[in-house]
């Protein structure tokens, strides 16, 4: 089969950070994401049955402190997709890696697998990695050029599902002795990449790595000015990089109900000293979102880690839709304070309009 994420729809939807508790938002109140496999399985279910194109984990080692230490509680990301290709026909299915504390030889073995279990619908977000505490887990440093490691890492799996004998890699990182690995992935010459980058190391990366980029933008026109900058980027390297971006959605019947919902998860029941501590590790390490993002939008970052909010009728949404599509937006990862509660709502009410805008097919 062809990889949904190669698929006609013209703007893509999928899952985001389902596997974590609380999901995107860092907030207490009672019907949180509770992150259980059976909620995640029927989820996941809605999902595929309604022809959303992909499910992304976030991979989480390590809470965000708070009340709620919400994203403690998250279940490993090959494991994820693994478990969910038994339980889903179509939906591709990715696993985010940590390149430092994966090994290429590894996640090339067990990337093959889940690609094999999913009958095609494989895919990895490559994660070079920002968050120190996590890396202090797994007693690594974090270091600078961390993305010339993911170059490396990334040139050892390819290099892996194409070699045709064994293999020595001598490279800054690693240094490897007659690697090999069987049997191939069945979508050639390797499943989909994601990356998720702003800063400019970063797009580099993806310009070389990533078939598709995941972005983030404070208004909508102004992520024109990212898709841009990375279509450049990637012309340099005689590749196309696709550009999707990140939403939260509280989609309710009136725009007053959705506004005082927002209002109550990510203000009023916000996780203040979670939501302190994410932001506060994020500036400071991360540079995934523009400057001006920490200064105005406190409560898109408890509301949906950052991501921009889609809040409001089913109209407004989908006409949110239309105008990210026209900037040239190929997609957007969708969080939900409650996926299984909110989803069926957005299912019915909203995809039938993009159907009608012309973004997606019956």
């Amino acid at each position: 089969m062809t990889n949904p994420m190669r698929g006609p729809n013209k703007f893509k939807l999928g899952l985001f950070s389902m596997n974590c508790d609380g999901g995107l938002a860092l907030t207490k109140v009672p019907e949180r994401w509770p992150a259980t496999w059976p909620d995640i399985v029927a989820a996941a279910q809605m999902a595929d049955k309604a022809g959303l194109e992909f499910i992304l984990p976030i991979a989480r080692w390590k809470g965000f402190g708070g009340e709620m230490n919400s994203r403690e509680w998250a279940f490993e990301t090959f494991s994820f997709a693994s478990g969910l290709s038994g339980v889903t026909q179509n939906i591709a299915l990715f696993a985010t890696v940590h390149v430092p504390m994966v090994h290429p030889v590894f996640a090339a073995k067990a990337l093959t697998t889940l690609d094999h279990a999913s009958n095609g619908r494989a895919g990895f977000n490559i994660v070079c990695g920002w968050n120190p505490e996590e890396f202090g887990m797994f007693g690594l440093p974090m270091i600078e050029n961390r993305y010339d490691q993911g170059l490396e890492w990334f040139e050892i799996i390819q290099k892996i599902y194409t070699a045709p004998e064994p293999f020595d890699y001598d490279g800054q990182f690693y240094k490897l002795k007659a690697v090999s690995g069987k049997p191939a992935p069945i979508q050639t010459p390797r499943p989909i990449t994601l990356n998720a980058a702003f800063s400019p190391p970063g797009r580099e990366f993806a310009a070389k790595a990533a078939d598709y980029l995941f972005t983030t933008f404070v208004e909508i026109e102004k992520g024109r000015e990212h898709i841009d900058d990375m279509k450049k980027r990637a012309a340099v390297t005689g590749r196309d990089v696709g550009v999707f971006t990140t939403c939260s959605v509280v989609c309710r019947p009136s725009q007053a109900e959705a506004e005082d919902y927002f209002e109550h998860y990510a203000v009023t029941m916000a996780d203040t000293e979670s939501v302190d501590h994410y932001m506060g590790q994020k500036e400071k390490f991360s540079g995934s979102h523009e400057p001006e993002a920490y200064r105005l939008h406190r409560k898109r970052f408890a509301g949906g880690a950052g991501g921009y909010p889609l809040v409001g009728t089913p109209e407004h949404i989908a006409s949110e839709m239309v105008k990210m599509s026209k900037v040239g937006f190929a997609g957007t990862a969708l969080s939900f304070v409650n996926y299984k509660n909110e989803l069926p709502y957005f299912i019915s009410h909203v995809l039938p309009l993009l159907r009608e805008a012309g973004l997606r097919q019956a």
